[in-house]
Order: C-alpha cells, then structure tokens, then sequence
C-alpha cells in the first residue's frame, strides 16, 4: 500500500485488487460505509469533493474510489471491452472486501450509478443501500447522439475540462474520451440498448434515485425506467438540477442521501 496524506481528516492509499492497484481516499470513522462511484473519466478527487467534505463523518465512513485507468488508478490505461461495468462493479466490490468492509451501502454518479446498479443486483448481500444519479440501464441512438456531442473536449466546458486536464494531461483525456463515446455507444447494438435492464428487479436493497430535471447528457425516462424496474425505489427529482447535481446542490444532495442512508 501507498498512502498519499491529502489533509488530517482524508486519507489516500492504494491496494491491489484484481491484479491491479486502486487507489482511494478514506474519511469518518462511522458503523455505516459508504462507497462513492465516479462518473466517466472521473475520480474520488475531482467528483466528489464536497461529499468526502461534508458528509457526517460521526455516522459514515466514506470511500471514493479511482476506477482502472481513471484518476490515480493508472496504470492500467483506461479501455472498454464490452464488459468494462461489469468489470468495475467487481473491482469495487472487492475493493470494499479488501479493505474489510463487510457490508456497505453504494452512491453512484452517471457511469458510477450504472456500476453500483450492476453490483447491488450481483452482490445482494453485500449492499446495505442504493443511491444513484445521473444513470441509465440502456443506451437509445438519441444517447448515442448526446455522446457524441461531447465525444470532442476541447469543445467542453473550461471549468469541466480544466481539473481533469490536470489529472491526466490533455493527451489522455482526449483518448480517452473518444474511447469511452465507442465504448458505451456500443450498448446501443444490443436489444433494447440493454446495459443492466435485466438486473434491476435483482436490486433487492432500499434504492434511491436522484435526477435532475435540466440534466443535458441523461434523460429524465432513464430514471422512470430505473424507478420503475427496482421494486419499492423511490425517485426524487430536482427542478434545477443538472447532470453534476451533487456538486452545483451538495448541501441539498447531501441532505436527501443521508436522510435516506440512516
């Protein structure tokens, strides 16, 4: 194990699982853990800042991970065969196992969300809770169309583009976004676009899900679909909200998650 001190009351360190080194960060000393998912290209450093912040670290002890290829995950580079979610939903379940968590609850964000979707059908025992936002279960030719409307980040946002610039340099976040558009426009091939659909009724842990209303990459039928295919979920949508809803609200974010993880 690596340990990269960040401040006093988050740690980051790296451990070896499935013959790759993943790295986290780690804060709160509380009964209930708590695994954060990033979206694409993303990591616990730049995703999730003010969950790791702010969070009641009395209640929850909270870990955001760096899936393989991503944040201070690499190496390896980052690819997409066609079982990349299923990959990652391993790796973080083992993740959580390596760090001898035995049970722990799973918020996801975009491709996050569709990892933890995936793991709390897979893994039934091992997850308390479920929240997600920002996920889909299948990809449509106009998710196709809204992928490649950002498949080009020089075309992006400064303020989006800029912090994962200087995680990656601009080489391999160009890469590897042209990459992921491929890799997840393929789900569009399969019947239905099917990702995970067919798991959700396998979701058998309290699930939340979040979506807000003015999110320009996901649209809101995702949620209703997801909503409606996992027994007893509950949907809350925000009226203001984006794709990067738990970051532009995090107070209000936080507020709903913790409410629903107690």
């Amino acid at each position: 194990m690596w340990y990269f001190p960040i401040n006093t009351s988050i740690t980051s360190a790296k451990i070896q699982v499935n013959g790759v080194h993943l790295h986290y960060q780690q804060t709160g000393e509380g009964s209930h853990a708590v695994l954060l998912l990033p979206g694409m290209l993303g990591s616990g450093q730049t995703d999730f800042g003010p969950q790791l912040q702010s969070m009641n670290k009395q209640l929850f002890t909270v870990v955001a991970w760096d899936p393989r290829g991503y944040g201070k995950s690499i190496p390896p580079s980052r690819d997409f065969p066609p079982d990349f979610f299923e990959r990652d939903a391993k790796d973080a379940v083992d993740l959580m196992q390596a760090l001898k968590f035995k049970k722990f609850s799973l918020l996801g964000w975009s491709d996050g969300g569709i990892t933890a979707l995936i793991a709390a059908a897979r893994y039934p025992n091992l997850i308390h809770k479920l929240v997600v936002w920002g996920a889909n279960a299948s990809v449509t030719q106009e998710d196709v169309r809204i992928y490649n409307g950002i498949r080009d980040v020089s075309k992006w946002s400064e303020k989006v583009k800029k912090p994962l610039e200087e995680l990656y340099g601009h080489k391999y976040f160009a890469e590897t976004c042209e990459a992921w558009v491929d890799g997840i426009s393929r789900f569009a091939e399969n019947s239905d676009g099917n990702i995970c659909q067919q798991l959700l009724p396998d979701i058998k842990c309290p699930t939340f899900i979040i979506h807000g209303e003015k999110d320009p990459l996901v649209p809101q039928a995702h949620a209703e679909y997801i909503h409606k295919h996992i027994k007893g979920s509950r949907l809350l949508l925000m009226p203001e909200g984006k794709h990067n809803l738990h970051l532009r609200f995090a107070k209000d974010f936080n507020r709903e998650v913790e409410n629903f993880l107690r």
